[in-house]
């Protein structure tokens, strides 16, 4: 029973929040379409502007491919496009809202502003180390005809505000939430199980600094998680005992390492290219780590680590939206199951 409270606890803490940020990164994929990121992300574009442009996008890991190649083929650089492809997955609006909710206002802040860093050395290795490129000519816009784009409508169409709105919410509560729903389960029901089972500080006595971190590159590199659902499992490994600086770490180098992303640095970069990615993202991952480690210890900062213990959190309020976000979870499995179950029953 215990297992279970602490799951309710931590789910109940993070829905309003992650609900805020979907909502959040369905009107910016509304009012900031593909297009408009291709276009200025093109063959002027800087490694900061793509850094700072990717960010905030609410693309996870997987999703973040298609727009990836689209402004490499309208023009940007291999540094630009790689600044992008770090800086996009590793952090958003929705991962930001739930870093708050389950790990305090130091790590919300920390976690974007350390993806920005990452994406900038990334973008600076592939600039100064990577392969001389020539410049590419940017592929002409097809006329009189709608861009095939889930996040974009044919310019002839008008749209009213309604409609656009109607066009985020079916975004953010729909396809988003399918991208990292069940990671996201699964990062909670971690967490909930750490609390429940391992003693605070168990890992402290194994594995502190740089070694701790080292563990969770290794660790993270082969998983695939995005960054909301990153943040409940990295919330179960800082209750078993890492410091803060390697659950940044892992916040950091999972998102952005996994293996579809990688085979796509290497077909559409190269496989030096791909190597000076893997590079920027550990060793920037371990600096802002090490720094951020620094930072508590020096100005004797605390982790507000959600943990089931704040029962201030269990207001009206709090348990509305957590039934809000199991009802959209379990409407949006029900649409991926319910086709594959009368398929299988057909055969």
């Amino acid at each position: 029973m215990d297992l279970l409270s602490n799951f309710v606890l931590l789910f109940t803490e993070s829905a309003p929040f992650l609900l805020l940020g979907m909502f959040i990164a369905g009107m910016i994929n509304q009012w900031i379409p593909r297009t408009w990121v291709e276009k200025t992300l093109g063959s002027k574009s800087s490694i900061l502007t793509a850094a700072l442009i990717g960010a905030p996008l609410p693309l996870c890991s997987c999703s973040v491919i298609p727009v990836a190649m689209g402004i490499r083929r309208s023009g940007a650089s291999k540094a630009s496009t790689a600044s992008f492809l770090v800086a996009t997955p590793e952090t958003g609006v929705d991962s930001i809202g739930i870093t708050y909710a389950l790990m305090g206002p130091i790590m919300a802040v920390a976690r974007p502003i350390a993806a920005i860093f990452s994406a900038i050395v990334a973008g600076l290795l592939v600039l100064w180390f990577g392969k001389q490129e020539s410049a590419i000519e940017p592929e002409p816009e097809s006329q009189g005809k709608s861009q095939s784009s889930c996040c974009h409508k044919s310019s002839a169409v008008a749209f009213t505000i309604s409609d656009k709105i109607k066009t985020a919410l079916v975004f953010g509560y729909g396809q988003l939430l399918r991208d990292f729903m069940l990671w996201f389960l699964v990062g909670i029901f971690f967490a909930a199980l750490v609390t429940t089972l391992v003693p605070a500080g168990f890992l402290t006595q194994y594995a502190q600094g740089i070694l701790a971190m080292l563990v969770v590159v290794v660790i993270s590199i082969p998983m695939y998680v995005c960054a909301t659902a990153s943040t409940p499992l990295a919330v179960g490994l800082l209750l078993s005992g890492i410091t803060p600086g390697a659950a940044l770490v892992f916040m950091l180098t999972g998102p952005a390492t996994n293996i579809a992303t990688l085979m796509v640095i290497k077909n559409e970069l190269g496989k030096r290219e791909l190597g000076l990615y893997l590079l920027a993202i550990i060793s920037s991952a371990l600096v802002s780590g090490l720094m951020l480690d620094f930072l508590f210890e020096k100005f004797d900062w605390e982790m507000q680590l959600s943990h089931g213990e704040h029962s201030n959190m269990m207001g009206i309020f709090y348990q509305a939206c957590a039934l809000v976000l199991a009802g959209l979870i379990v409407y949006q499995l029900q649409k991926m199951l319910l086709p594959k179950l009368f398929k299988a029953s057909s055969i």
